[in-house]
C-alpha cells in the first residue's frame, strides 16, 4: 500500500497520482548500450584478448550503478492531488513529505524542454499563499498535473 493511500482522510478522494518521469533512466540506457557497443565491437573485430570485454564490463556496471539511483528516487516518490490537499512524499528508509491544502494553491508553473514536450515530462513548482512548495524535477505528465490543480 502507498503512502498516499495510508493518508487519505475519511471521505477524501483522489484526483490525481504521478511520479518521477522514466527519462530519469536515460543515463543508464545510455551506458548500457554504449557496454553492448563495446563488447560487440571487440567480440567481432578484435579477437587478441580480453581488453574490451573487461571494458564493456566496467562501463555496464557503470551503467547499474547509475540506474539504482534513478530506480530508488523513481519508486520513492509519491506525487498526488486530492480534492482537498497536494502531497508530495520521497524516500524510503528516510521519508520526507509536504503537503498544501487546495485552497492555499496560487499558482503552478510548468517548465519543460523541447525533449521534455517530446516524452512529457517536466518540472512543476506550485506557489501557494505565503509559500512555495517544492518545485517537482522531471515529473510525467507535468500539463496534467497543472490541469488537475487549477481545475478546483
Amino acid at each position: 500500500m502507498s503512502y498516499v493511500d495510508t493518508i487519505l482522510e475519511p471521505g477524501e478522494q483522489l484526483r490525481y497520482r504521478t511520479t518521477v518521469s522514466w527519462t530519469s533512466y536515460v543515463p543508464a540506457i545510455a551506458l548500457a548500450c554504449l557496454a553492448f557497443i563495446v563488447w560487440w565491437i571487440s567480440f567481432k573485430y578484435f579477437d587478441n584478448g580480453y581488453s574490451g570485454e573487461i571494458v564493456a564490463a566496467a562501463i555496464f556496471l557503470g551503467a547499474l550503478v547509475s540506474f539504482v539511483p534513478a530506480w530508488l528516487r523513481r519508486t520513492a516518490t509519491e506525487i498526488a492531488i486530492t480534492d482537498r490537499r497536494v502531497i508530495l512524499k520521497k524516500g524510503l528508509i528516510w521519508r520526507h513529505t509536504v503537503e498544501m491544502n487546495m485552497q492555499k494553491v496560487e499558482s503552478v508553473d510548468v517548465d519543460q524542454t523541447i525533449a521534455g514536450r517530446i516524452f512529457n515530462y517536466g518540472d512543476v513548482t506550485i506557489r501557494g499563499t505565503g509559500s512555495t512548495f517544492e518545485r517537482l524535477r522531471l515529473i510525467d505528465s507535468p500539463l496534467k498535473l497543472r490541469a488537475t490543480l487549477t481545475a478546483g
